[in-house]
């Protein structure tokens, strides 16, 4: 699903595959159109033709019953108005006597009534989907900002990014990725900040601010973890609040990968560790030295150390927050993140991510009970000589 360029977003969500939707809904529902209006006809002919003790003009209340299914309010006022004409032509055509009787008005009284009510419950369904496109498009627009995309190429990495949303209504959440080109090499940040909802993505964006602006600046990884924790302790705190340390964190893993051959450099603020590839072949990277979450270092006072790791050419790293490892089957197992992946042919980060996202969602049958973001970077085999 993840194509290199459009960063964090979900299948079929642009305004441009919601107008073919659009467009696709409005032909078969002229196409459907016609099932209540064969319906009307049928159960006006048989009524016609039947014993003159048997009554169907209460069926004609299922034509507009069924139209709500995939028609607006006028096209549902038009076939209720439409049967409710029938039912007058069955009392005329049959017996005139019968139209008059209270039987046949209150037949078509109650026709009427469905009718409207049928239109009522069209419209403010209309409203609510106007409603909820809004809130899309608007979740669409915050998530640009907050968690914009990923480059397509950080050097001499390839690099595929994907945010998978546990709600379907909401397009971000409190997961989150950022990257920074330093002189030598790449340095990034993935996290999972604690709790949901808005607080949690403005938890996250000031996360983010933090790490773009001091990325640059800190010499070391341990500084600008160490800086990084500072800034969840104060910003994320309102302005006065000196006594809800712990109760805001994020755990985050914070990578410097060097642009040649080298090793990665990992501090590991709680995070899920990441798992590198190599033929098929997936290696979690060990936390010889794990840290806090982030926020938590005003009451820990921890000192960073720097893990590292090898990445070697024609491997792939994979980092991801817990929404993937805590994601459970129907009958509740964790999906197992390193065995699904193990003999794998993918080399290509684009292809790999694509082939995870399938196989996540093929385990938990098509629905998260928490976000997911996963970063696949790519460092290509160098050319034969």
């Amino acid at each position: 699903m993840s194509q290199r360029g459009e960063g964090p977003r979900r299948e079929g969500r642009g305004w441009a595959g919601r107008g073919r939707g659009r467009e696709g809904r409005g032909g078969r529902s002229r196409l459907l159109i016609a099932v209540p209006v064969l319906w009307i006809v049928a159960v006006s002919l048989i009524d016609l033709l039947a014993p003159a003790d048997i009554h169907l003009g209460p069926l004609l209340v299922a034509a507009p019953a069924v139209t709500v299914s995939f028609a607006g309010p006028r096209t549902v006022g038009l076939i209720a108005a439409l049967a409710a004409l029938a039912q007058t032509a069955i009392g005329l055509v049959g017996d005139p006597d019968e139209l008059l009787s209270t039987n046949h008005q209150a037949q078509a009284v109650s026709l009427l009534l469905v009718g409207a009510m049928l239109v009522i419950f069209c419209v403010l369904r209309e409203r609510r989907a106007k409603e909820l496109a809004q809130v899309r498009y608007v979740s669409e627009a915050a998530q640009r900002v907050v968690l914009p995309p990923l480059p397509t190429r950080l050097g001499p990495l390839r690099v595929a990014s994907l945010y998978l949303a546990a709600e379907a209504e909401a397009q971000i959440g409190g997961d989150l990725y950022a990257v920074a080109r330093t002189a030598t090499g790449t340095r990034l940040i993935v996290g999972d900040v604690r709790g949901k909802g808005m607080t949690a993505v403005n938890d996250a964006a000031l996360l983010l601010g933090a790490f773009r602006v001091a990325a640059h600046r800190r010499s070391t990884l341990g500084e600008l973890v160490s800086y990084l924790d500072r800034s969840v302790c104060w910003d994320l705190m309102e302005p006065g609040e000196t006594s809800r340390y712990g109760e805001t964190f994020i755990t985050a893993t914070v990578l410097d990968i060097p642009d040649r051959d080298g090793r990665v450099e990992m501090v590991a603020c709680g995070h899920p560790p990441p798992v590198v590839l190599r033929d098929g072949r997936p290696t979690t990277m060990d936390v010889r030295h794990p840290a806090p979450p982030l926020g938590l270092g005003e009451l820990v006072h921890p000192r960073y150390h720097v893990d590292s790791f090898p990445f070697e050419p024609g491997s792939l790293l994979l980092l991801y927050t817990d929404g993937v490892t805590e994601a459970r089957d129907a009958g509740g197992t964790f999906y197992p993140l390193a065995e699904r992946v193990t003999g794998w042919p993918e080399r290509d980060a684009d292809a790999f991510l694509g082939r995870l996202r399938r196989d996540l969602m093929h385990w938990v049958g098509g629905q998260l009970g928490d976000d997911a973001a996963m970063i696949v970077i790519e460092r290509p085999a160098a050319p034969p000589a």
